[in-house]
């Protein structure tokens, strides 16, 4: 089979590589433009691009491939028999997807219907689920609504990141694209169609970071904290300065009073993002709704992530402040 890859991020490059590895004869590899990065703003490629150059695979990397009439007769003069889009970044209009004689197949990092969209890894761990996975489907011109074809589930840790989770995912994703190829090709592949109820993963934004330690529990922190873990951290403020959250814990109150012999009424009487215990023996915790917040890994501004024990001992905070 003749295949175009499209793709952009690390998480599609591990798909590129097993399709490569595969034996497939890749005929081309479309991905985002380069971007300038950091203070010198000097030009990136991205991930699948480094891959493609690595292997002399040709590469191209349009602004846009909607009403791009260049770009789409390049594609069909590929003649491609099988399209296979990994995290592109990009909506591929109906002409693009019609090239393909084999039809464009696509590499999602959830079990859907649900979490279609752009974050679907992301929200899985935000809204603490304890299983996700990957399904392949043939694209059509609908946001993640095409026909599925394989599924596989995996198990999220309750400490697990998004970032861990993404790399487990990833490496998923390149082995049931592959065997997906091999179904295509033998002509075996299953065709489903999805079912009427689904949920939607949308991009994540800046405001969802800063933690509300008023409305939202204990557990319903952690899990904002280890889902934007390492997108952008979740964040709080202490004396007028940012402090960015990278790994927690948390406790019910019941539980956190018994093994800190914690008094209740004491507790009782505290505001939500109050600090309950500050030392360099126990660490920092934090009183939230519904439960207490272990602090295990912080960044304050302009400076590198650290262990907790170690932010405290180079930044002054006191027993009596509040986190807001």
């Amino acid at each position: 089979m003749r295949i175009l890859f499209m793709g952009t991020p690390d998480f599609a490059e591990v798909s590129l590589e097993a399709v490569y590895n595969a034996g497939y004869e890749i005929i081309g590899v479309v991905t985002n433009p380069d971007k300038p990065k950091g203070r010198g703003m000097k030009m990136i490629v991205s991930p699948v691009k480094a891959f493609a150059l690595e292997k002399n695979i040709p590469i191209y990397q349009p602004l846009k491939v909607k009403n791009n009439t260049e770009f789409i007769e390049e594609i069909k003069a590929l003649n491609p028999d099988v399209i296979c889009v990994v995290a592109y970044g990009k909506i591929l209009p109906k002409e693009i997807l019609e090239i393909p004689k084999m039809g464009c197949i696509n590499v999602h990092g959830s079990l859907l219907p649900k979490y279609r969209g752009a974050a679907p890894i992301q929200w899985a761990v935000l809204n603490g689920d304890k299983t996700t996975g990957i399904t392949t489907m043939y694209m059509d011109e609908g946001m993640d609504t095409g026909d599925m074809i394989l599924k596989q589930e995996v198990e999220i840790g309750q400490d697990e990141t998004t970032g861990e989770l993404w790399v487990k995912l990833s490496k998923l994703g390149g082995e049931l694209l592959v065997e997906t190829l091999k179904q295509i090709e033998q002509g075996i592949a299953p065709r489903t169609k999805q079912g009427e109820e689904f949920t939607i993963a949308p991009m994540l934004d800046k405001e969802m970071a800063k933690i509300d330690w008023n409305d939202k529990t204990a557990k319903e922190i952690k899990n904002l904290v280890r889902g934007l873990n390492p997108i952008m951290g979740a964040y709080s403020y202490i004396n007028g300065k940012k402090i960015k959250f990278w790994k927690v814990q948390y406790f019910n109150e019941e539980e956190f009073c018994s093994i800190k012999n914690f008094d209740k009424q004491k507790l009782n009487n505290l505001e939500n993002g109050a600090i309950l215990i500050l030392n360099d023996k126990d660490g920092l915790y934090i009183k939230a709704k519904d439960g207490i917040i272990k602090v295990l890994e912080v960044q304050g501004e302009n400076a590198k992530r650290m262990s907790i024990n170690e932010f405290l001992r180079g930044n002054k905070i006191e027993l009596n402040e509040k986190f807001n």
